[in-house]
């Protein structure tokens, strides 16, 4: 046989028989043109991309070229992987495997075609100088349907040298430190064995998500970070938080406007300022609070225990179906708050009632020591009292110089059962709560901007 011949056979067997095998360039990089080749760091990875390769397990350091030397940005390894994963329609699994790794930024984009799972088994460190975010993003996850996230590893934020430059109790125009990490808009999502510490700003931001669950959830910040809120919901329908520990200088746990049907069991929570709902009514076109659960409990050392919030002169909106139950308090100063005056550091009018209808609401068996002899105070609305509010087998002591525990209400005559220690509204309020809570929260996502900022 001729050269000829011989090329035309080769010529038609390559046509008969196409290589459907792409190579991996050295490093995780893809082919020009590829449909997996990744954006800048600071960039976004967009879902979807057609090119997936069924699925399996990709390891950024194996596979994509990550190195753990707190160095070495693992920005651009994780897009890639976010990449191939998103791109598959079949279940894909992205490892970050032990070590300590820096990462300056990461936006996951879906929709992804597939269900996605990351595994973080080290740590992942932020840049620790606030000045190198020129927004309040370090990580997030956006539209994204069956994810999960585990693998007992940790996302650092190192926010020690922000919290010393925070100035939101003084300046409402304050800079917003970026926040741990954000869920936007994220449906059957279950997030678990998972640590977020020393944030500079929130420790996760949760936002239009439907039914996402968080378990064995760890939040660690020290008691002095300011506005380092342990978990933030808005927005969402079905949140979960169940057998976390959450330590930090702000909210253990708190549902801003539009959270419904949110259930939170068996969170140790403290130091921080306890879990709350609000605060409420600071801004036009909030969503309506319904369907909150907070059971078995355990806070300790906090400012408050379990608190509603809501500002005077505020917005119109409601909040309705709200419980708590099962609750242990240890040396918590505010055990029991309803508070329809919140005006920290006086950035507020107080000579117009809040607008904010309350109703619905039962706090059932709780018990322990108040670090301050107001142990319940409700102070509803003027405007619109409260309604619907029982208390049953409250049993809260403190041991004070000053006497044993009191209550103090307002706007409200509450359904009463069991044990009351202290006497629930045997007295009106003589004092108002407002200003006692803290710094303002320039809060992202739901509470500050309602729905508009992801």
């Amino acid at each position: 046989m001729g050269v000829k011949e011989i090329i035309t056979v080769i010529s038609v067997l390559l046509l008969l028989f196409p290589s459907t095998v792409k190579p991996r360039a050295v490093g995780g990089a893809q082919p020009a043109g590829s449909a997996q080749s990744a954006g800048g760091a600071q960039g976004g990875a967009q879902g979807g991309a057609p090119g997936g390769r069924g699925g399996g397990t990709l390891d950024v350091v194996a596979q994509f070229g990550a190195t753990a030397d707190e160095k070495t940005d693992l920005s651009q390894p994780l897009l890639n992987a976010w990449k191939e994963a998103c791109a598959s329609p079949a279940p894909s699994k992205i490892v970050i495997p032990a070590g300590t790794f820096l990462l300056s930024r990461a936006v996951l984009e879906g929709p992804c075609k597939g269900p996605v799972d990351i595994q973080v088994q080290g740590t992942i460190k932020a840049p620790p100088d606030p000045s190198h975010f020129k927004d309040d993003i370090w990580v997030m996850f956006n539209h994204i349907e069956g994810f999960t996230m585990s693998g007992g590893g940790i996302f650092d934020g190192q926010g020690a040298l922000a919290w010393s430059k925070n100035d939101c109790h003084k300046n409402k125009k304050c800079t917003l430190f970026p926040i741990n990490i954000r869920f936007n808009f994220l449906t059957n999502a279950y997030i678990h064995d998972i640590t977020t510490k020393d944030s500079k700003q929130f420790n996760v931001n949760v936002l239009g998500c439907k039914n996402i669950t968080f378990e064995h959830f760890t939040v660690t910040n020290p008691e002095h970070s300011l506005n380092t809120d342990g978990i933030h919901i808005g927005r969402s329908d079905g949140v979960t938080i169940l057998h976390s520990e959450i330590k930090t200088g702000d909210d253990c746990v708190s549902l801003g406007d539009g959270s419904k049907n949110v259930v939170v069991n068996g969170i140790s929570c403290g130091p921080g300022h306890g879990i709350s709902i609000g605060s409420l009514g600071k801004f036009q076109g909030e969503e309506p609070v319904a369907g909150i659960k907070i059971v078995n409990c355990t806070i300790t050392n906090t400012m408050n225990g379990v608190r509603i919030k809501s500002w005077p002169a505020s917005y119109p909106g409601t909040a309705s179906d709200m419980h708590f139950e099962d609750i242990t308090m240890d040396n918590v100063s505010n055990p029991i708050i309803i508070d329809q005056q919140y005006c920290p550091w006086n950035q507020c009018d107080l000579k117009n009632p809040s607008r904010i209808k309350l109703s619905n609401i039962s706090f059932k068996n709780i018990r322990g020591t108040a670090a301050g002899k107001e142990a319940v105070k409700l102070f509803c609305s003027a405007g619109f009292p409260c309604e619907g509010v029982e208390l049953s087998d409250i049993d809260l002591t403190y041991t004070g110089p000053d006497g044993p525990a009191i209550s103090q209400c307002s706007n409200v005559s509450p359904k009463l059962s069991g044990k009351q220690n202290p006497p629930i509204c045997a007295a009106p309020a003589t004092t108002s709560p407002g200003g006692q809570a803290g710094p303002a929260k320039a809060s992202p996502g739901s509470e500050a901007s309602p729905g508009t900022t992801a």
